[in-house]
Parts: structure tokens; sequence; C-alpha cells
């Protein structure tokens, strides 16, 4: 088969003679042949790429290093591949003392990767997934991972979050719902309408809600009183407190341009249905949800309707539920944004020493009902 050699695309590349140049690309009938993953890796060394899911030794000074280490570019005949440390120790090579490749990958490196993956993740029509991860140096399941433990959802979500966002803000900005949809990166008006970006109709939310109708009821219940909310999609509040003014008016300051009407009699069931909830908060809830909140909130929330009655958890338990381990603050603040109390049960996450931290309708409220769960 006839082949042509040219130069490629990685700079920093070392011959076998010891001569600094550009690393050569073997093309056949004008196609270019693939890289062994040997090969690859061996570019990323000489590109100094701070990629993650190897690492490289030198057999002429017995010592292996991480991929971006400073030190000297070995001749490609010397250098060796290993997948982590373990393997090259037991190939008898020892750590460099300057990149610390037993250490784990330093905070701020592994911050900076996803800074700039996020930044390209940003755009209107983000780049493949496997082009970003090469971009920071990564393999792709390694990116996906350390993304998820450093941003609390997948990249995918986080693609899906931002174009949301972009939606809304296009919207509330005033823009045409076509205009909208095609700058937030949805691509069609069937996509924007599926995704429900923002729990109700794009040309509604354009309205600033204006038009979508809330039916509310409040009651008196053992805790005090309670206040039930609903759209079109289902249970869009759940509220407790001492005063029905005070929660028909956060009420109305979350929908603020919404049709917000009492309406006691069409809202019995529901209203009978959270009223048994409050007396005993380990009782099932089977109505529609209408749940609006960001990628990790929706998460967390979905984490914390799996955890078990009179079984409280920490935040976090939580991270970690969600495969974002170092994320108990955000968890913590997704909490305090659940609007759905009991519904949604924060009241079962507690502080790692047991306190119970804090909690949206009061913490006296929130130690009793783990106390009626542990009682049942």
């Amino acid at each position: 088969m006839p082949t042509a050699t040219r130069r490629g695309d990685v700079p920093n590349w070392r011959a076998t003679n010891g001569t600094r140049g550009r690393a050569r690309c073997v093309y056949a009938d004008g196609m270019k042949v693939i890289e062994t993953l040997e090969e690859r890796r061996w570019h990323a060394v000489c590109a100094r790429a701070a990629d993650t899911s190897f690492l490289f030794a030198v057999r002429t000074t017995g010592v292996y290093c991480r991929c971006g280490c400073s030190s000297r570019t070995p001749r490609r005949e010397n250098a060796v591949f290993f997948p982590d440390a373990a393997a090259a120790r037991a190939a008898g090579f020892r750590a460099c003392k300057r990149c610390v490749p037993d250490a784990e990958q330093p905070d701020g490196e592994r911050l900076r990767a996803i800074e700039r993956a996020c930044a390209m993740l940003d755009g209107a029509e983000p780049p493949l997934l496997d082009e970003v991860a090469a971009a920071v140096g990564m393999s792709r399941f390694h990116f996906q991972r350390v993304f998820r433990a450093s941003v609390g959802v997948t990249p995918g979500a986080y693609v899906r979050a931002r174009r949301e966002a972009r939606l809304r803000s296009e919207l509330a900005g005033g823009a045409s719902v076509t205009n909208a949809v095609l700058t937030a990166g949805f691509g069609s008006m069937t996509r924007a309408y599926a995704a429900d970006a923002v729990g109700m109709s794009p040309a509604r939310a354009r309205l600033g809600g204006a038009g979508e109708r809330i039916a509310y009821a409040c009651a008196p219940c053992s805790l005090g009183r309670v206040l039930v909310a609903r759209t079109s999609r289902g249970i869009c509040a759940i509220a407790l407190g001492d005063d029905d003014d005070a929660l028909i008016a956060d009420l109305t300051r979350q929908f603020a341009r919404a049709d917000v009407a009492r309406d006691d009699a069409g809202l019995q069931t529901a209203l009978k249905a959270v009223l048994a909830l409050v007396d005993d908060p380990a009782l099932a809830f089977d109505l529609p949800l209408d749940v609006r909140g960001t990628a990790f909130q929706k998460r967390v929330w979905t984490a914390l309707r799996a955890v078990p009655p009179g079984a409280p958890v920490h935040y976090g338990d939580v991270a970690r539920a969600i495969g974002a381990p170092k994320s108990a603050r955000a968890v913590g603040a997704a909490c305090g944004a659940n609007t759905l109390a009991l519904a949604i049960p924060c009241h079962r996450v507690v502080g790692g020493d047991g306190s119970l931290t804090g909690y949206r309708w009061g913490t006296e409220r929130k130690r009793a009902l783990l106390a009626r769960e542990a009682s049942r």
C-alpha cells in the first residue's frame, strides 16, 4: 500500500535520533492512519498535555512522572507508559519529585481544566464530548468523572441546563420565541417544548408567566398552617407556616406574574393528601408534582425522595449519592431551595454531627417531622 509521510500537528516531538521536531503522521492513500494508544500517549507527553489517564516512566532514570511534567522530555525509545502509579512501582520505577505522580491531581489544575471545559460547553453549539476531553488533556471517561465530581452534574446535563438558562434569559429580555429558541441552541421549536425548559410554554414564559393559572388552598394542620398550590402540571408548592397571609405572599413572590387564585374546593383532594402527610410523613405521596429548579437541584431532590423515612442522612451522603462527593454545601443550598415540603423530604437531611442545621419552614417543624418518622 503506497504511503506518504508528512509532519502532523503535535508540537515538541523529539525524534528517536535526539533531534527536536514535530510528530510525524503516516498517511495511506490520502487517509491518516490511526495512531496506537502508545503513540497518542507519547504525543501527549511531548506536548506536556494535562492528561491524567496514564503515567510515563523513563528507563534511563528509573523515574515515573505525570503527563505534563516539566522535566526534560525523554527519548522515545526510553519512555514506557503505565495506567497508574501502582503499575509503575511494580515495574521498579520510583516517583518523580517534581510532579509527585503519587499524589492526587492538584485541585487548582483540575479546576482550571474544568473551567476551560465549561467555557467550551457554554456555547449554543458546544463541541463533542471527545473534543472537550481532548482539549483539557483527559480521556473521555476520566473527564466525565472529574467533571461530575467538580460541577455536580454530567457534561450532558450541564449543556442542557445552560441551554435552558439561555432560553429563559432571551425570553425575559423580550426576544421573540423563535429567536430565543434558536439563540439558546435548541435548533427547533419541538425540542424547546419537549425540554420543558421553563416550566411552561416558551410563549408564556416570554410574558413572565403571565396567564399561567396557579390555584392554592390553605388549612390548619398539626404543625400550624399549610398551603398547597397547583398548576396544570401538578403540585408546585407545599408550604408550612403560622400565618396564611405570609404563606400566600411567599407564593405570589414565587409566581409574580401568574394568575394566583384561591380554590379551596378544587384542591380538596390535594389538601387532604398533604394533611395526611404532615401527620405521618412516612406515607407515600403519589400526586403529580410540578418541580422547577436547576439540573443539580433536581438531582438532589430526586435523591431526597429515595431517602427512607426514619433514617435521616447527612448532606455529604446525598452528595455522594448523586455522584458529586465534594458538593455537600451545594446540596444544602438545594435543600433550602425546595418549595415542596414533605413531598420532597428535605427534612430527612441533617448535619454531619446530627444537628438539625436549618429548615425552610423552621427547625422545630423539622424536629417534629423526624420524631414522627422515628416513632413510626
